[in-house]
């Protein structure tokens, strides 16, 4: 049985394609059309699994860009993706923290990987990728190399969570010479209390897994962990939970 999921993000779409008790995985940015970019995904998925498109019995998708993939058999919330895909992978924990380009979100998980409750926002940029690349662009260095030089020890306060007054803030702060290794660690500890607090009001129950794209940066996974005062689990692939959920809710596999 040959089944795919397919997360169409606001900033990046994955793909995975399950067949037996193999994956294949494929990420592309979105770009300008999430339509374009789920077809891009399942070209890519078909080629590295060597099978074609009428070989596959369904494709869940999720996402921002879920709405425009006219070949979806189902859609699917990504809340019930990540509990799935987080779940097939550590069925210990108890709390997802997923933060992508546009949202973050917290999802409380039981034993059988059945959503309780989750909080998201969604409303505005703070504590989101979308906040990380913004002020990347204000210290003049791509996003991807933020954790690479951030400089915990000179870490500076950096007090707008609003990513246009954060912006102005970076400026300033460049002005009193304060370092950039410093800003980026401030940034990163804003993003993870943001994200601290939305679980804490929902209620932390460990283990804790951190996914979504922004997971990617240590540097944000460092100033989790000291935030919630305890280690968080990154999976290797923490882009692809979303995707994988959505290819298990087809699989026949069932955590229920």
């Amino acid at each position: 049985m040959i089944v795919i999921g397919l997360d169409i993000g606001s900033v990046a779409a994955k793909g995975v394609l399950l067949n037996g008790d193999k994956q294949y995985k494929v990420v592309v940015p979105t770009g300008w059309s999430p339509r374009e970019a789920g077809e891009k995904i399942l070209e890519g998925l078909l080629e590295k699994a060597k099978c074609k498109y009428e070989q596959v019995e369904g494709i869940i998708v999720t996402g921002y860009g879920r709405v425009s993939f006219e070949k979806a058999s189902r859609t699917v919330t990504e809340i019930s993706c990540h509990a799935r895909g987080v779940a097939y992978l550590y069925p210990d924990v108890r709390t997802i923290i997923d933060v992508g380009g546009q949202d973050s979100k917290v999802i409380s998980i039981d034993e059988k990987g059945k959503v309780l409750d989750f909080s998201m926002n969604d409303k505005c940029a703070a504590g989101t990728g979308r906040f990380l690349q913004v002020t990347a662009n204000a210290l003049g260095i791509d996003v991807s190399e933020m954790d690479k030089n951030e400089i915990p020890s000179e870490k500076a306060a950096i007090n707008s969570m609003c990513t246009v007054f954060a912006e102005s803030e970076i400026i300033g702060l460049l002005a009193q010479n304060t370092s950039k290794g410093g800003i980026i660690a401030g940034l990163h500890q804003s993003v993870a209390r943001r994200v601290t607090g939305m679980a804490r009001r929902q209620g932390i129950k460990e283990k804790i897994a951190f996914t979504g794209g922004v997971a990617l940066n240590k540097g944000v996974q460092r100033a989790l962990e000291e935030e919630l005062k305890t280690p968080v689990i990154v999976p290797e692939e923490c882009q692809f939970t979303g995707a994988l959920g959505a290819a298990l809710l087809l699989s026949g596999y069932d955590l229920l």
